[in-house]
Order: structure tokens, then sequence, then C-alpha cells
């Protein structure tokens, strides 16, 4: 089964990013509005239960945090997504590496941008057009963290929650 590790932001956040992904996101049914700390990999269901515990250790290690997010960016020209930007910090990235390891699938793919996208599979022309209008609007978010959720993915390809881990227990 295919499974990731991400970190749902409140409802007001929620709402926000999907008043721009309800246009410019084709996967807005697919999942909610997320950072994502470990992209999808494989696992069986034996080893659900083995990477279950060692999430609920890795919770234990970590405090909630505060999420912060400012300004609308792009990852153009590597690709074309459009995201609120969230700003890093030490919490966030050491959750991040805690996850990104062997035992979860190995590392990361790509370096950690903590983002929540709000747009993505656009044309060039899209994007600029869509980038354009939305760095202009002024972002100011500020919310306490205080779990993060193992997920998998339906046959229909709608991700759902198959444990949620509380920070600092």
């Amino acid at each position: 089964m295919k499974v990731g590790i991400a970190i749902f932001p409140s409802k007001k956040l929620q709402d926000l990013a999907n008043s721009y992904r309800k246009r410019y996101d084709p996967q807005y049914a697919l999942i909610p509005p997320h950072i994502t700390l470990k992209s999808a990999f494989e696992l069986n269901e034996e080893e659900l239960t083995e990477v279950s515990s060692e999430l609920e250790k890795i919770s234990e290690k970590f405090q909630p945090f505060t999420l912060n997010t400012k300004k609308i960016s792009s990852f153009h020209p590597v690709n074309n997504v459009i995201f609120l930007k969230v700003e890093p910090t030490e919490e966030l990235v050491g959750l991040h590496q805690a996850v990104n390891t062997s035992f979860f699938g190995g590392p990361a793919e790509y370096a950690f941008v903590p983002h929540i996208t709000i747009g993505q599979q656009l044309s060039n022309s899209e994007h600029a057009d869509v980038f354009g209008q939305l760095q202009l609007q002024k972002i100011e978010h500020q919310e306490t963290i205080d779990r993060f959720h193992l997920l998998y993915q339906l046959d229909n390809e709608i991700w759902t929650v198959y444990e949620t881990f509380l920070l600092g227990k």
C-alpha cells in the first residue's frame, strides 16, 4: 500500500488554501491542504505496524511548534507549483529529518522546502499569469501545530488518515 506522512494545518488555513486549490490544483479532491513530511512510499500490512510504532517514538521527541506563513511562492522554473510558503522552524525541520530515514523508505527525494501547495500542473503561461496575481496577496497566518499523520492512499487515489501522532506526549 502507498503511504505518506503529513501535517494538516487548521481549518482556517485549509480554507484559505482551498480557495485557490479549487481553481489551480487538479489534486484538490484527493487530499486536503497539507505540509508533506514524507512523500509517498510503499509498505505492506506487516510493516505498517512497525512504522506506526516508530512514528509514535518520533512524536514524543518533538514539541508542538508555531507554523508561520507570510507569502505565496513558486518552484518555477523547476516546476510550475505555486504554494503558501511555510517558514522552516527547528522543530519542523527536525521532524522532517526524523521521518526521512531508511526506516521510512529512504531519504527525501528533494531538499525540504516547507509549503502548502495551492496550484500545480499549470502551463508556463498559466503559471506566469496566476503567480503574478497571487504573489501580490498579503498572507499573514500563524498557528500551533501539535500533531502529524500517517496517511494511506485508497484505490480511488484519495488519501486518508491511518493514524495521528501528537507531538510531545
